[in-house]
């Protein structure tokens, strides 16, 4: 384990190398503390420097690359980070191609989430993530790929609580990550459902709920489009001199489908 006298100077080489732009300089920094001191003392760094650093380091390892950032990034400084994801985005990429950034993020997430096998970490990953707005808008932009399917999971989630096994018509990606988040986080998954279906005002609307096969109809509910909620998240972006937003009070869907 590092001295703590360590850490702040290793805090301080990291935030530099990754405000410039040298993300596996980074890493290095990073393989060699864990060397040199173990792994818990990457935690801390990880856990101390600011989340709209960790959120470009992060955002450099997604699709699949492997970093110790991903790995052992605290659930906590992750959430934190989820705030600032959206300050890259331009208007002309989210009018031109919100579907190419809702790819982008999901890779970001289901990266995260997935990194390891390790269950707890996954839980805790998802319960902070998405106990915040920004997470709850976040994972609502994921689902909104696939809004058939999640309405599908949402009804059998009500039916089988924590029986769910994740069949369902579709193979979608999405659709295991949105089953983890219910069992990690119902109010989280409920929170996110309702950015995605404002309609709704409990989780029991979403049994009868069904979407028409004709893609002409107009849909029996409103739901958010991508783009709106790519625009909902970038809104959320705290200015980096007030630091990270505070959770909101947003209501809750919940029905206590896992007590």
């Amino acid at each position: 384990m590092a001295d703590n006298s360590n850490l702040p100077a290793l805090t301080r080489q990291v935030t530099e190398l990754v405000l410039a732009g040298s993300l596996g300089h980074a890493e290095q920094a990073f393989s060699d503390a864990a060397d040199q001191y173990g792994d818990l003392a990457v935690v801390e760094v990880l856990g101390s420097i600011p989340p709209q650093v960790t959120a470009l380091h992060l955002a450099g390892f997604d699709g699949g690359k492997m970093s110790l950032a991903t790995l052992l990034v605290p659930p906590k400084a992750w959430a934190d980070s989820l705030a600032f994801i959206a300050a890259t985005w331009s208007d002309d990429q989210i009018e031109d191609d919100p579907e190419r950034i809702a790819e982008a993020l999901f890779a970001h997430i289901h990266g995260i989430v997935f990194s390891a096998e390790d269950a707890e970490r996954r839980r805790a990953l998802l319960f902070e993530a998405s106990a915040t707005d920004w997470g709850a808008t976040a994972f609502a932009i994921l689902f909104s790929m696939a809004p058939k399917e999640i309405l599908e999971v949402a009804g059998e989630i009500l039916v089988k609580g924590p029986y769910i096994t994740g069949q369902t018509s579709s193979d979608n990606d999405v659709v295991p990550l949105a089953i983890e988040l219910a069992q990690a986080n119902e109010d989280g998954w409920d929170r996110s459902l309702f950015e995605l279906f404002p309609d709704f005002r409990h989780s029991g609307d979403l049994v009868d709920a069904e979407f028409s096969d004709d893609p002409d109809e107009e849909p029996a509910f409103l739901q958010r489009s991508t783009k709106e909620l790519l625009y909902r998240l970038r809104k959320q972006v705290p200015s980096t001199r007030s630091g990270v937003a505070k959770p909101g009070a947003r209501r809750s869907l919940g029905t206590g489908i896992f007590s």
